[in-house]
């Protein structure tokens, strides 16, 4: 069988998963941290089976460290090793997975999928890579600073040394294409919209795609006959209408800075209190997007840490972390309650991402707080960690559900369904 590599680079970091296909069976998954540095951070795992946790490596010295994983059945490869750039880093996990013997040549993976944040107006679904696409991803760099460049390195990258995969760009924001203008555009001159493409494009579309396809199935109903919300709450987050099997309307904007309380991110703020703060504090405008971008949200407020975890713990001694909880669940209930008015219904919301699919309490705390369009939350069922399961009660009318999201998968299958467009 072939096998595709799906792929996530950050400024940073490098996340991937290699995948059997069509099979979509799981071979190995790990994430190299702390690229650009000497002691940056590899993690693999791999084996029998692969199970769910979170991949960050710590390591004393330079030694290799392979360990059984909770199920027994796996193995992990920790590392603590110096790499420079990011070709670097994806030339030591290639030539790793075949030390390990996960692959024996690199010519085994003939697909790799990556994940682009920003696809603009220019690509409403998943496109093989040339040098033209390539072209147009760097020239959406100011649509998602933080991400695109990372994105273009990876595929530069992953093209350098497998240049006979077939290269697949999948774009965050392609999901939300189909909205309808009335939702994407922003109450500006219009001349900007057609100038600049000045206009509201979401991001998480992977997953939100993926997401709303598995609600479906749960259900035992057509996705196009459904109304769903889906929350993708993780250190970035953002809510999106599905109507009719489309994204209907999302809460990230131009870029993903919009929306509801992130980790960092401040979300929706009025751009004259930004002006405002920029002038007195003497400013530029990069510091300020740094400002907006790294040190608000969870972080901002609670002024400890922007890890839901840590807040929860403290909640009751510490009222900054407090206060941040509940800004949060606030915000997304302003979203949810937009968006089942813009609906007029909604038949199911759907929790996933790392705080929606491993915070009890804060599922708890947002179903509460929406008892009043019909559902609720079956507190035994809701009890669970990254399972596929619904949450409310039988009687409930509007059906709550947790789906861990599988991005990687979803970009596996769009490279497998370009097999021959090449």
């Amino acid at each position: 069988m072939a096998k595709t590599m799906a792929v996530n680079a950050g400024s940073s970091s490098l996340k991937f998963q290699l995948l059997e296909m069509p099979a979509e069976q799981v071979i190995a998954q790990g994430v190299i941290e702390r690229i650009g540095m000497d002691d940056a951070i590899v993690t693999i795992k791999y084996g029998a089976e692969i199970v769910a946790e979170r991949l960050v490596g710590h390591s004393d010295d330079d030694e290799d460290h392979i360990t059984i994983t909770k199920d027994g059945k796996g193995k992990k490869y920790e590392n603590v090793v110096p790499i420079k750039d990011h070709q670097q880093a994806i030339n030591f996990m290639l030539q790793k997975l075949t030390d390990l013997g996960i692959i024996e040549d690199f010519q085994e993976i003939t697909g790799v999928g990556h994940r682009v944040v920003a696809g603009g107006e220019w690509f409403n679904h998943s496109v093989v890579v040339t040098d033209e696409v390539l072209a147009k991803i760097d020239r959406l760099a100011d649509y998602a600073p933080l991400h695109n460049p990372a994105n273009a390195m990876g595929i530069r990258a992953f093209q350098k040394l497998l240049p006979d995969a077939l290269s697949v760009a999948v774009f965050d924001t392609s999901f939300h294409q189909t909205m309808p203008d009335v939702n994407y555009l922003y109450s500006m001159p219009y001349e900007y919209y057609t100038r600049y493409g000045a206009r509201k494009y979401g991001a998480h579309g992977t997953s939100h795609r993926y997401v709303s396809a598995r609600a479906a199935a749960m259900l035992g109903k057509d996705l196009k006959d459904l109304k769903l919300i889906t929350l993708h709450l993780g250190a970035g987050a953002s809510i999106t209408a599905i109507k009719d099997g489309k994204s209907f309307d999302t809460s990230m904007g131009f870029s993903p800075l919009a929306g509801v309380t992130m980790a960092t991110r401040a979300g929706d703020v009025d751009p004259s209190l930004v002006y405002y703060i920029q002038e007195r504090e003497g400013l530029t405008n990069d510091e300020m997007l740094n400002v907006l971008n790294k040190k608000s949200g969870l972080l901002g407020i609670s002024t400890i840490s922007s890890d839901m975890r840590d807040l929860l713990d403290v909640q009751d001694t510490n009222e900054h972390a407090k206060l941040a909880i509940n800004i949060f669940i606030n915000r997304v209930i302003k979203y949810v309650g937009q968006y089942v008015a813009e609906m007029n219904s909604v038949d199911a919301i759907v929790f996933t991402a790392g705080i929606g699919e491993n915070s009890v309490p804060v599922r708890k705390m947002i179903v509460d707080k929406l008892s009043y369009f019909g559902i609720k939350l079956d507190n035994e069922k809701n009890n669970v960690r990254g399972e596929e399961v619904e949450i409310s009660t039988s009687d409930s009318k509007v059906k709550a559900l947790l789906i861990p999201t599988n991005e990687e998968l979803m970009i596996a299958r769009d490279v497998e369904s370009l097999k021959g467009q090449a």
